[in-house]
Parts: structure tokens; C-alpha cells; sequence
């Protein structure tokens, strides 16, 4: 089931669809930066700076339990 949330840079999981400059992409990697930031990797191979007071809209697969 996927969910529509708003994520910020502590927040963000790989997996995570992002909806940046009208595109939705697809978080595959991301590495911590100084003062709760994080440096996102797409599956298009672009990267995206997230500062600790930013906020974005996405979409997460969670898995139905049965």
C-alpha cells in the first residue's frame, strides 16, 4: 500500500518516492551530513542535498500485514 507523507532529512528512507521540481524519484542511497542534513541518491543517478529544516512530499510502500 503506498502512503502520501511528508519527509524531512531524519525522516527520509531508501525506497522513499520524492517529488522534486514536479519529477518523482526514487531514493537508492543517502549519506549523513554535518548538523542532521543528508546527500539523497536517486535511481537516476542525481543527488539532492536535504538541510535538517527541510520538508518534501513523498510516497512509501508499506506492506500490507495479513
Amino acid at each position: 500500500v503506498a502512503h502520501g507523507l511528508v519527509v524531512d532529512a531524519g525522516s527520509v528512507r531508501c525506497g522513499d518516492q520524492l517529488l522534486v521540481g514536479g519529477q518523482a524519484l526514487t531514493v537508492v542511497d543517502m549519506a549523513a551530513l554535518p548538523r542532521g542534513g543528508r546527500r539523497l541518491t536517486f535511481g537516476t543517478g542525481e543527488t539532492f542535498t536535504m538541510g535538517p529544516a527541510t520538508v518534501v512530499w513523498a510516497t512509501r510502500t508499506i506492506p500490507v500485514r495479513r
